[in-house]
């Protein structure tokens, strides 16, 4: 295969999508490397998940729903999600590139078959990184002191109402961390808005907030 031709297949309409994110990827990459800093996303979505690090694990509650299970399936409550995820996309990119380069079924053919692909990929890439779940667990648990929330300050990165679950960032000294938080009386509290935590469930997990502490 020539330059030429690696090009016109790694950025056919099939993989084009692929390849730029895969490009993304080693640019975030090479960027945490060069320079030490991890580029913080804020979701805002309904996860019942407690990303208590800045590592990105996922932790899940005993009472998960299904979709949480699945990643725990993945072993995502131990691998960090950016290891995951760029090493799914990198074996995406290739099965879906020789795919297109070596059999040639058409376009929408090649474009449906990335989604299996990418399922295949994740179970691959669950067996390929879990040889190394002992050494994510050892950086996982560095043994620090536990901290009391209770009382502190954060700011929502997702909307929460009635029981339904968020995530809370807060501050350590100049770390962040992600809680799993809810409402304290039910009431709707949006992405942004700066909270403080007024109560904890220590068995879930799960810290209580209020936009205002009353005593």
């Amino acid at each position: 295969m020539t330059y030429h031709e690696f090009l016109t297949t790694a950025f056919s309409p099939v993989n084009t999508v692929l390849s730029v994110l895969l490009i993304l990827s080693v640019i975030y990459w090479l960027f945490t490397i060069i320079t030490g800093l991890d580029i913080d996303v804020g979701i805002d979505a309904d996860l019942d998940a407690d990303i208590d690090s800045p590592d990105g694990h996922i932790h899940v509650p005993d009472d998960a729903s299904g979709w949480l299970q699945f990643l725990k399936f993945l072993n995502l409550d131990i691998v960090p999600i950016t290891y995951f995820l760029t090493l799914s996309l990198l074996l995406t990119w290739l099965g879906s590139f020789y795919i297109e380069a070596f059999l040639s079924l058409g376009l929408w053919v090649s474009v449906l078959l990335v989604i299996p692909i990418f399922l295949v990929s994740m179970l691959l890439t669950k067996l390929i990184l879990k040889p190394l779940n002992p050494f994510f667990r050892e950086i996982n648990h560095k043994g620090e002191v536990s901290h009391d929330f209770l009382g502190r300050q954060g700011r929502m990165k997702s909307t929460i109402h009635g029981a339904k679950t968020g995530m809370l960032e807060v501050f350590i000294g100049n770390d962040p961390m992600i809680l799993m938080v809810r409402s304290k009386d039910g009431e709707v509290i949006n992405h942004g808005t700066v909270v403080y935590i007024v109560d904890e469930d220590r068995e879930k997990r799960i810290y209580y907030v209020a936009e205002e502490i009353r005593f």
